[in-house]
């Protein structure tokens, strides 16, 4: 039976790059849910009996919303309902399901790599048929039927269950709860050579992932240690849990320092690695060297056709303004397109439909391929040891190869987190308001050559976007980036790039912060960061 339930609209449900996030508790509030699903659903056209992929990544209250979304997907029109076995399910294999299984698109229940438990955080975000997030004019015409909704509809029945594998019929359409381990497994495979990595495991190769008791524990096992014959005990916190263990699952080196000491042990693995809540973001740490996520980007675009998947080569790379131009380094020599694009992974998946990019990446983690259309933590570790297992060098040896080749971008971000908001939009507003009075001012001997605020001219859709962060470059090819991010819940969260290339050889060997320390200095001094944020430090450098 189908019920209409009348509703009021909440004012809050703006949803950003990454869809809406809140604290649960704002999530568990009645209708807050059910207003934004059925939202959703409103500005959504002829989907009556279409597939549609629901999932999350097994936070505290998953189960109950995919329940909720569940019903309300069926009560509106849609025939089939692909679910994740105990509602687990990774963001890029949730983008694998809907365009392997030709879905209409998808629900995900994420905050990625946001803290979870009653206290933490939740999040929803639609995902369109070609498996990638919702393009700005979607999500705003979310938001606009969240101002104005009066009513959703929902399937009164009873829960299905979640862990039994196959088909439920409920009301008008059906449930299938489905194993996307083995379908994203089987997609690496044919990317990846396989036997070559099992060979590299055989060789006594040393390898340590740290799934952060998150999404990617189950898909870690299955590939690391079933298939690839890791030994066992390679996949650390390998079970989801609801408050992920009480721990932080951003694989950063605040939040997975443990990993950062063991790789800089004597005798540590010769590989660390590890994925976020949701399983899109990667961390990357060889015996001795941890690898930058632009560093990680430029090299895996180098080596990509080393893994049979990218043996052809690669038509283009993207990245992220944010991002270090290591990658732009790789495409000047590989003689292919860079697209420098706003922050938001729906930016790449117009270049990546248009065939124009093969491999994207962006500076907070996120690496992917045209494989699917989100990054994705798992498929950059895989390449990673498609690519060592190929050159048989360690991942120190590999850098430092590259570095010599390509030059060397030293870069850092900066990030000042859950600052008062009015501060952080005054920060940037100011900076915005004096960037034509900066070029050719001089700070700490350093002269400023050009400033600018982001905008973007998309070369598939010809859409644009404006304001996506300020640029401050230096007459030496040096670069301070502002930018507020959009994936806290509290406050807002100030980020602050900074970048130096480095040709000479000679000269790449410095620690990263020392050698952009007196950028770092301009960088404070410039926005003023202390008077608007309260904060003389950052709360996380990477």
């Amino acid at each position: 039976m189908i019920k209409s339930i009348a509703t009021t609209p909440f004012p809050d449900q703006r949803p950003g790059t990454s869809g809406l996030r809140k604290k649960v508790a704002e999530f568990q509030r009645p209708r807050y849910v059910e207003n934004f699903v059925q939202s959703i659903f409103d500005i959504l056209d002829v989907f009556h009996g279409e597939t549609l992929v629901v999932g999350g990544d097994g936070r505290y209250f998953n189960r109950e919303a995919i329940q909720t979304v569940v019903k309300i997907a069926l009560a509106n029109g849609f025939g089939r309902i692909l679910v994740g076995r105990g509602g687990i399910l990774s963001t890029p294999a949730a983008s694998n399901l809907i365009r392997k299984h030709g879905a209409f698109g998808g629900v995900i229940l994420s905050a990625s790599h946001n803290p979870g438990g009653p206290h933490g955080d939740f999040g929803i975000k639609y995902n369109v048929s070609n498996g990638g997030p919702a393009p700005e004019k979607v999500t705003e015409a979310i938001f606009a039927r969240t101002k104005s909704i009066s009513e959703y509809r929902i399937i009164d029945a009873p829960d299905i269950d979640l862990d039994r594998l196959g088909p439920t019929l409920l009301g008008p359409g059906e449930v299938v709860v489905i194993d996307p381990v083995e379908e994203y497994a089987e997609l690496m495979q044919k990317l990846f050579d396989f036997d070559k990595i099992r060979a590299l495991f055989q060789s006594g190769f040393r390898f340590r992932f740290d799934a952060m008791s998150a999404v990617t524990g189950p898909y870690a096992t299955r590939i690391f240690e079933d298939l690839l014959g890791a030994p066992a005990g390679t996949v650390l916190n390998g079970t989801p849990l609801p408050d992920f263990a009480g721990h932080h699952p951003d694989p950063n080196l605040v939040h997975a320092k443990h990993l950062f000491d063991l790789a800089m042990s004597v005798d540590g693995p010769d590989l660390c690695a590890a994925s976020d809540g949701d399983g899109d973001r990667n961390l990357i740490i060889g015996r001795g060297l941890f690898v930058t996520p632009s560093d990680s980007l430029a090299l895996l675009a180098a080596n990509a056709y080393l893994a049979p998947g990218y043996a052809k080569g690669i038509v283009g790379i993207a990245r992220s303004m944010p991002t270090s131009r290591a990658a732009d380094q790789v495409a000047a020599r590989l003689k292919i397109p860079l697209f420098e694009t706003p922050t938001g992974w729906k930016f790449f998946g117009n270049l990546l439909d248009a065939g124009k990019a093969t491999i994207c990446g962006e500076e907070s983690a996120g690496t992917g391929s045209n494989h699917v259309r989100e990054k994705d933590g798992l498929w950059a570790v895989l390449l990673w040891l498609n690519i060592l297992a190929a050159r048989r060098e360690s991942v120190k040896d590999i850098v430092e190869k590259h570095w010599a080749y390509y030059g060397r971008n030293y870069y850092s971000r900066h990030d000042y987190e859950e600052v008062d908001s009015d501060g952080a939009h005054a920060l940037i507003e100011g900076l915005r308001a004096a960037l034509p009075d900066l070029k050719g001012k001089t700070f700490a001997g350093l002269t400023i050559a050009e400033t600018d605020d982001f905008a973007y001219h998309d070369p598939v859709d010809g859409s644009d976007s404006k304001h996506q962060g300020i640029r401050i470059l230096f007459e030496d090819g040096a670069r301070i980036v502002y930018r507020l991010s959009g994936t806290g819940t509290s406050g807002a969260t100030l980020r602050v790039y900074i970048e130096r290339f480095e040709p000479d050889e000679a000269r790449q060997n410095l620690e990263t912060q020392a050698a952009l320390a007196d950028l770092i200095g301009i960088s404070r001094e410039l926005a003023r960061i202390g008077h608007f944020t309260g904060r003389e430090a950052p709360s996380v450098i990477t």
